[in-house]
């Protein structure tokens, strides 16, 4: 009976003992889980499966838009009379140049009804055509007069500003008239650890309208929101974590990092007291 006396008390603190590391190897796996599913995009993505896109009809035409309207001919002479003039700016003067090797477009502004005035044609309403549309229009407009007439549309003024939890907060201006939402956050150099995933919002003015809408990075059904393909004057804002804002002022900041650090010493000085209990027991 004494020989089983040691083995009786040895089984249950080794036991014990395993059933400490299980928990801390559980509670390390744990946290792992939950910071992945904080962090990572696209989370229930299926590999090598298609996804079917949403129709991208592209930007169209707004009240204070800036574009350039280009006609082209074989018939220079004829299509002349319907570009505006080009310009070039020499240390701060404006002067009218034909052929220069630092051209530039003068644009057409449009105002807030919506409407240009074009040469020889006069106003034309503008607003709510992409630019191919309205490059149709024109060159229908024009078919009477020149007949081979290519018209070329395109945007001078399609800039976004990107926000909130980004390495580079900025205003971007955008070649073309294409521009996603990942797009725009590369841009910007990616969100910066601090930022939620699930709380990236933009923010769209359009027909007198201000809209907000909420994009969650870590599903692909942010690839159907209205959002995804950004318009221009598009805001992106990306949220803050709790973490961060917990760090808004520099007192709470340090507040917080005592509070962070009292609780992992004590953590890992309970952890401590009850290993060396159990080996001085055995």
């Amino acid at each position: 009976m004494s020989g089983g006396i040691p083995f009786l008390f040895f089984f249950p603190m080794k036991l014990y003992r395993f059933r400490i590391l299980f928990l801390l190897v559980v509670a390390t796996l744990l946290a792992s889980c939950s910071t992945y599913k904080k962090i990572n995009y696209l989370q229930d993505a299926q590999i090598d499966s298609a996804i079917a896109m949403a129709a991208n009809k592209g930007i169209v035409i707004q009240p204070q838009d800036m574009i350039s309207i280009v006609v082209s001919s074989r018939n220079s002479e004829l299509a002349r009379i319907y570009n505006l003039p080009v310009v070039t700016y020499q240390a701060g003067s404006e002067t009218s140049m034909l052929n220069s090797a630092n051209q530039r477009l003068i644009g057409y502004s449009v105002d807030s009804e919506g409407n240009i005035k074009f040469p020889e044609l006069g106003t034309i309403h503008v607003a709510g055509f992409t630019r191919w549309e309205l490059a149709e229009h024109i060159r229908q407009q024009l078919s009477d007069v020149v007949k081979d007439a290519i018209v070329t549309v395109e945007f001078m003024n399609f800039k976004i500003s990107v926000t909130g939890e980004v390495t580079s907060p900025g205003v971007y201006n955008i070649s073309g008239d294409k521009v996603t939402l990942f797009e725009a956050l590369s841009l910007a150099r990616n969100l910066t650890i601090f930022g939620r995933r699930d709380g990236v919002y933009v923010i769209r003015e359009q027909n007198g309208q201000r809209t907000i809408y909420q994009v969650d990075l870590r599903t692909v059904d942010m690839f159907n929101s209205p959002a995804y393909y950004l318009q221009q004057n598009d805001v992106v804002y990306v949220e803050p974590n709790k973490v961060r804002a917990g760090q808004s002022t520099i007192n709470e900041n340090n507040i917080k990092s005592v509070s962070i650090w009292v609780s992992i010493g004590s953590f890992l000085t309970t952890i401590a007291t009850l290993i060396i209990s159990v080996l001085a027991r055995k």
